[in-house]
């Protein structure tokens, strides 16, 4: 029985009685509910049964009597439900559930037939979402702070996916401005071999971007001075978006839109307008829109912001704001009924402003906009790099610690919380290091497959009811878990509960392997239990894998 199953069934209960109390009473306040009010829970101690909930206490005040009351008169019914051993009522009103080995090893049959799809779940069906993270301008590798954004956006993208919304993630190349001007002044003084200007960007790196244009230009130095800043920037700037898509794929994180800044500043061929012009129209439509001082505002504080925001200068100039203004409605006018944004530590000014911005666009802010700050995050051990030299650059971070170990400890985290690791503890192969600890744990599974059919030992038979062990009842218990966590870091955008979940199921998993065995000892003959228990053990390799994956960790076979 899986929770889902436990679940309807308690549903089913519930209404039944909510409509004999209506019958009863024709003239009561309606109490409606819905499946999602059923929820069950792990108790924290397992002499408290299998699952727990807290229905009762939920409906007792509508209903107009106590929670113990209102458990002790559905207990009947739900110990009549098929695959469940025994229901116990405790404290104030939990109704504690108990199921037959034999119902509660039948996870491991879903397990295997859903396979790949195990975990995933239908709470954010219709949900279209917009992802943002990352947006590094391209005037530089990615670093350290970037990093932490590609693992824990990407594990977000992952889990809203698995729950059913439809998610696209997308980069927003700052590729506007005074620092792509810099930055193309700064690649042409590499290649004419002078200093980097003031306010420029110096490193290594930019003298191998200035060898990259003139190999494509070789008579750039014979050029305009504004001419050859315009193409050292241009060409420049290519060849930085290029590396930075390269790092972020071999840190496994996939976007599915670059959207490029300077389309906000682009004319349209027909009306000659861009979008920002646009977004400035739209928001003075809503009524948003004022004069003052010669500059265009948005009055923004009606909806909380701390000050009205300028459109564009009493010089004509458009602001960052009027960008973002016609960013945020490109989105809403691409369907996403949510945009996320998720922002580094020093932008917490940003988050007034964008919701006030989606206010003022006709969207609910409370709804239609989350933004997630980041907290900084620290790599002891971790070398500034060569190229840049004043960054820890994430292609060093790679060779260094490897993509699975950064990926897996920056999403064990929430996003609010400031980060410091240990790079050597990283690497170390040990049970200390949490992502070896899960790795192996599904390394572990794979060998024991292995040796299973060597010696004989297949999945011809599957008796639950043979899975008695306290061991395995722990690991089925953890096992059936893992749609509860997806679908509970999806709503919360926690993605680190999936990498805490999958080190209490590693942790199930060896003392199970070290208490109960799937091969046969010496001459002893193959049983059902040894086959009963490699469908266990290939069950769990399987909820680890799909685990991992959510975080955008590999599963490897061998360690």
């Amino acid at each position: 029985m899986t929770p889902e199953d436990l679940s309807s069934a308690l549903f089913d209960i519930v209404t039944s009685r909510l409509d004999a109390r209506r019958r009863d009473a024709p003239d009561a306040q309606p109490v409606t509910i819905s499946v999602v009010d059923v929820q069950l829970e792990r108790p924290r101690n397992r002499d408290h049964g299998d699952w727990t909930t807290n229905i009762a206490m939920k409906l007792a005040k509508s209903l107009g009597t106590n929670p113990r009351a209102f458990a002790a008169e559905i207990t009947p019914d739900i110990e009549a439900i098929d695959g469940v051993a025994s229901v116990d009522v405790a404290g104030p009103g939990f109704i504690n559930i108990t199921l037959e080995t034999a119902a509660a090893g039948e996870i491991v049959r879903t397990i295997l037939s859903q396979g790949d799809d195990y975990g995933h779940n239908h709470v954010l069906d219709g949900l279209s979402v917009n992802m943002e993270f990352v947006s590094a301008n391209p005037t530089g590798p990615l670093h350290l702070g970037h990093t932490r954004w590609a693992a824990l956006g990407d594990a977000i993208a992952r889990v809203l996916s698995a729950s059913g919304a439809e998610v696209t993630t997308e980069y927003y190349i700052n590729d506007a401005g005074n620092q792509m001007d810099n930055f193309g002044a700064s690649v042409l003084a590499a290649a004419k071999g002078e200093p980097t200007p003031e306010g420029g960007y110096p490193g290594e790196y930019i003298q191998q971007l200035a060898a990259k244009v003139l190999a494509q230009v070789p008579d750039l130095l014979e050029l305009p001075e504004n001419d050859a800043i315009g193409v050292a920037r241009d060409l420049g700037y290519l060849q930085q978006l290029e590396e930075i898509k390269a790092s972020l794929e071999n840190f496994n994180v996939h976007f599915d839109v670059f959207f490029s800044e300077r389309t906000l500043h682009a004319p349209d061929p027909e009306t000659g307008t861009s979008l920002i012009d646009q977004a400035a129209v739209r928001l003075r439509e809503q009524g948003h829109v004022f004069e003052k001082d010669d500059a265009v505002w948005v009055r923004t504080t009606d909806f909380g912001d701390d000050k009205d925001r300028v459109l564009t200068r009493g010089n004509g100039v458009t602001t960052y704001f009027a960008a973002d203004a016609a960013y945020y409605l490109n989105k809403k006018d691409r369907g996403f009924t949510e945009k996320i944004y998720l922002l580094g530590a020093d932008h917490h000014g940003y988050v007034g402003r964008l919701k006030a911005l989606a206010a003022a666009a006709g969207d609910d802010p409370d709804v239609n906009i989350k933004i997630l700050i980041g907290q900084l995050v620290n790599l002891n051990g971790a070398k500034l790099s060569k190229r840049a030299g004043n960054i820890v650059e994430l292609d060093d971070l790679l060779d260094w610690v490897g993509a699975d170990a950064l990926r897996y400890s920056l999403a064990r985290y929430p996003a609010d919380s400031p980060l410091s690791l240990d790079g050597e503890k990283l690497r170390e192969r040990t049970n200390d290091n949490p992502v070896f600890y899960v790795q192996y744990a599904h390394s572990r599974t794979r060998s024991v497959a292995k040796n299973a059919a060597v010696a004989g030992v297949d999945r011809s038979a599957f008796e639950p009811g043979l899975l008695t062990h306290e061991t395995e009842t722990e690991l089925l218990g953890s096992l059936q878990e893992l749609p509860r966590i997806v679908a509970q870091a999806a709503e919360l955008r926690e993605p680190h509960r999936v990498a805490r979940y999958l080190e209490e199921v590693a942790g199930h998993y060896h003392r199970w392997y070290g208490a109960c065995r799937v091969l046969p000892l010496g001459d002893e003959p193959i049983t059902d239990l040894h086959r009963t228990r490699l469908w266990l053990n290939d069950a769990t390799g399987q909820v680890i894998r799909n685990g991992l994956a959510l975080l955008g960790v590999s599963a490897p076979d061998r360690m």
